[in-house]
């Protein structure tokens, strides 16, 4: 069984100290990678520093919709530098977005709009947090004509709104809200999905499953993420897991793990 976390603040101080214990005991739970989303750009060398430490770890560049205001446009001219020069393990853009319930949504626009047209031209996935905003994020991209690959992470909206973002190539994170009794909508979506749109997350610290501590999350219970996935659908955990994890491939790169 191989497992990838598709969306991991492995950066973050949280893991300072603890990072090579918490991968060998992911690993031995059949974690063979996990990918780091970059959410502004003054953590974008230590998201980067801290994937190339560890076998089987990427990461992504981006703005996030919460610290659009602490950027200006020498922030996007320096993301579109970055990636232009195809930077060893940076797999992705992200974790960009929208996000109704964190600041205003008309100043996230042209963020995100930006990072979608960079990764149009670049040929870069896209990471996409969506709060409350899954249609905007769906119009934008319509709008944007976006034809490539894009993950939305944490997702917990409709099945409605979940279809219409898979039918223009977006895969859906399942985190540990599934393990939650309070979200029935969700994995009732998520029962509905077909397979292949699915992949596994953690969005560790973060999106911690029930009975973990809040802001405790670790990419150690992507196992247990897993398991409830394989419950809900009522597909076994090893053909689960074999499905999503040629999802997560080809989402970020066929030849990742």
């Amino acid at each position: 069984m191989k497992l990838v976390d598709a969306h991991c603040h492995f950066d973050f101080p949280f893991f300072d100290g603890r990072r090579a214990w918490e991968l060998e005991v992911a690993f031995d739970e059949g974690l063979v990678g996990l990918v780091i989303p970059g959410v502004r750009q003054r953590d974008w060398v230590r998201v980067r520093d801290t994937a190339q430490a560890y076998a089987g770890l990427y990461y992504c560049l981006g703005v996030h919709p919460w610290y659009v205001g602490e950027h200006s446009d020498e922030a996007l001219m320096a993301l579109d530098r970055a990636l232009r020069a195809r930077p060893e393990r940076c797999v992705a853009i992200g974790e960009c977005g929208l996000d109704r319930l964190h600041g205003n949504m008309s100043n996230q626009y042209p963020w995100f709009e930006a990072q979608v047209g960079l990764a149009s031209e670049l040929g870069y996935p896209l990471v996409i947090h969506s709060v409350r905003a899954h249609d905007e994020v769906h119009a934008t991209l319509r709008r944007t004509n976006w034809s490539g690959r894009a993950l939305v992470h944490g997702f917990s909206g409709s099945y409605q709104q979940a279809s219409k973002l898979v039918d223009l190539g977006c895969s859906i994170g399942v985190g540990g809200i599934i393990t939650t009794s309070r979200s029935r909508k969700t994995r009732d979506t998520i029962a509905r999905l077909p397979l292949e749109a699915l992949v596994l997350e953690t969005d560790a610290p973060d999106m911690a499953p029930e009975g973990v501590e809040v802001g405790a999350n670790s990419p150690v219970h992507l196992r247990r993420i897993l398991e409830c996935l394989s419950d809900i659908r009522g597909e076994s955990v090893d053909y689960v897991a074999s499905v999503v994890f040629s999802n997560t491939k080809l989402l970020y790169g066929e030849t990742l793990w």
